[in-house]
């Protein structure tokens, strides 16, 4: 047995045990698989060939010795290059990067080492991880692989390209607005966004601590279940065996921003079709503010991000891209009186949402409102209207940023010839029951092919 594109994580780890196949084989795979497509694709700034490599020689002489140290072991993983990793660097996708290696590792990494995981390299983000498009980095655009002229989607691009082309079967990135969920829809994977804090950001750089949180993508939501249990502390109860009985409040997409008609039709038809208990929620999020969710959002993200990165808008102006730099000084301007009104109103929302999952198990709504653009576009024909591709990309995912809920994209088809892909949101504690519908959905997508 060889590592192939779509290969589940429960197969390789299967094949491992029973001899089939070496954790240095699945490494050595993972690493030509790189070397093959990266050139066209980007999805890497690094390869830790050696590292890998002695990390499943390990892997190896510790199955063959009797210990097994659970799903991940000996299975092969990339990181986004926000993530610290002892002895590499860690370059955030700027030029600003000194080059220095990491002094320790990422607590998030000392997990997967701790599970056996073989760490293959690091991949391309968009620069700081401020951007959903995923084409500003200093090592240039990670490409989408269904269409390499499009975008891969930020900031995690290059992670979800890693999953999406068949280079590892798991790949961890961050998400502050929509930075795994965004990427994830727009190549074709499974996007996880964990509960707030749920997986640990103690060595990833931030943009927004109060809305950052560490993800993963894989090619199935099973992996990412296996995946999220084995990076987290808090295990998830079991799944139930009739995902029927889950009830659904679909959100209305249009009642947050706008979004292609055609694109809510394909996902909510999807969500009926997969037999979940489905009623439409009118009107979310249904406040009498001025503010609309984004401009919420913005104003959080906007300060968060200037504080985060002043010392870089202070000294290193020529080396970050434009655009980038541009949308870390608009924090400049957003007094301590804009953020409270804007925390309060995050607040507000999650007592909102708060009150929906008391009557619904989970919520449900398109994960991005179009297919993946063009590399560079910065605006987009939706519906007749000239969208902002930025702002439109996480006009959807960002409100569970600041509700800090676990939320999950899965593809869920095919419009104009590219993925599309629905989202699922669910209270902290109820993980199981997202992953339980997301599966269901996952299973009525592939009958509908």
């Amino acid at each position: 047995m060889t590592q192939t594109p779509g290969t589940s994580i429960t197969e390789l780890g299967r094949a491992l045990r029973r001899r089939e196949i070496s954790a240095a084989q699945l490494a050595a795979d993972a690493v030509r698989a790189v070397r093959d497509r990266n050139a066209a694709l980007n999805a890497f700034v690094l390869v830790d060939e050696a590292g890998a490599a002695e990390a499943a020689r390990r892997a190896d002489q510790e199955l063959a010795s009797g210990l097994d140290r659970g799903p991940l072991h000996g299975i092969p993983v990339a990181v986004k290059d926000l993530i610290d990793m002892a002895g590499l660097p860690t370059t955030c996708g700027s030029a600003t990067s000194s080059g220095a290696p990491a002094a320790r590792d990422a607590a998030v990494v000392t997990r997967l080492r701790e599970r056996g995981a073989v760490i293959v390299g690091k991949t391309t983000l968009h620069e700081f991880a401020y951007g959903a498009t995923g084409d500003r980095s200093v090592h240039g655009p990670a490409r989408n692989p269904r269409d390499p002229g499009r975008m891969s989607g930020g900031s995690s691009g290059g992670s979800a390209v890693a999953v999406a082309a068949g280079m590892v079967p798991l790949s961890l990135g961050t998400d502050t607005a929509g930075s795994v969920r965004v990427p994830a829809a727009l190549c074709g994977t499974v996007g996880f966004k964990p509960a707030y804090d749920a997986i640990p950001s103690t060595g990833v750089h931030p943009l927004a601590p109060s809305l950052d949180h560490v993800g993963l993508f894989t090619g199935s939501v099973g992996d990412a279940l296996l995946g999220y249990q084995a990076l987290t502390d808090q295990p998830v109860r079991p799944l139930p065996g009739d995902a029927r009985s889950i009830t659904v409040g679909w959100i209305r997409a249009g009642d947050i921003a706008r979004c292609d008609p055609r694109i809510e039709e394909l996902t909510h038809e999807l969500v009926t079709r997969a037999g979940l208990a489905c009623e439409k929620v009118p009107g979310f999020p249904g406040w009498d503010r001025a503010d609309d969710l984004f401009d919420v959002f913005t104003t959080l993200q906007s300060r968060e991000a200037f504080e985060v990165h002043q010392h870089h808008l202070d000294s290193d102006r020529d080396r970050i891209d434009a655009e980038v730099f541009a949308r870390l000084d608009r924090g400049r301007h957003v007094s301590a009186a804009d953020y409270e009104r804007a925390d309060a109103a995050r607040r507000e929302l999650g007592s909102l949402v708060q009150e929906l999952l008391a009557t619904h198990d989970l919520l449900a709504l398109p994960t991005v409102p179009f297919v993946a653009p063009p590399i560079g576009a910065r605006s987009v024909p939706v519906d007749g209207t000239e969208l902002e591709v930025r702002s439109a990309l996480l006009s959807l995912t960002s409100p569970w940023n600041l509700t800090g809920t676990p939320a999950i994209s899965v593809p869920a088809g095919w419009h104009d010839g590219l993925p599309a892909a629905v989202q699922l949101v669910a209270a902290p504690g109820h993980e199981h029951l997202l992953f339980a519908a997301a599966q269901a959905v996952e299973a009525a997508a592939r009958d509908g092919r």
